[in-house]
């Protein structure tokens, strides 16, 4: 699947949902809180290395940035 149609589909998912916990599925996302310099962050997964993290706020999302998680 081309990476941009993934990225897509994962940004209208963030968008959509109501509840942070939304995110668990599909499994593939998988939702983790993120630690370290991005504590109060969390990622979902695009591929292996791709993750969209962002911030969830009183059930909005905010600061939501694309990254390499290998880089």
């Amino acid at each position: 699947m081309d990476i941009l149609n993934s990225v897509e589909k994962k940004l209208d998912i963030l968008n959509s949902v109501e509840k942070l916990d939304d995110l668990k599925s599909p499994p593939g996302n998988r939702l983790e809180a993120l630690k370290g310099n991005l504590k109060g962050f969390h990622s979902i997964r695009i591929n292996n290395q791709w993750r969209i993290i962002f911030q969830w706020q009183n059930g909005n999302v905010s600061k939501v940035q694309i990254i390499d998680y290998h880089d």
